[in-house]
């Protein structure tokens, strides 16, 4: 199973979370076990069929800190998270 093979159903949005920071923004390098908290913004990989879902493939959001639930495709992690979890889209 391929991401492209993935279609999320109704208000559901496949999510590709970005990365924990590895360094603050004065310069420091944090260890991988510095921060336990999930990230929570991601790129929008696909999208479900409701009418309800405000977002396009390929947008960056935000959403809620323990929203979605984690797959895993092809050795990557992703989130499947309900449209009612986003919280904003992150424009530019």
């Amino acid at each position: 199973m391929t991401k492209t093979d993935v279609r999320p159903l109704g208000e559901n949005i496949l999510v590709k979370p970005e990365k924990a920071e590895k360094k603050t923004s004065a310069g420091i390098y944090l260890p991988e076990n510095a921060s336990e908290e999930r990230p929570q913004q991601g790129k929008v990989i696909a999208i479900g069929d409701s009418d309800k879902i405000k977002v396009k493939k390929g947008q960056t959001v935000i959403y809620a800190r323990y929203g979605g639930s984690e797959v895993k495709i092809d050795g990557e992690d992703f989130l499947i998270v309900s449209a009612k979890d986003l919280l904003a889209v992150i424009e530019g």
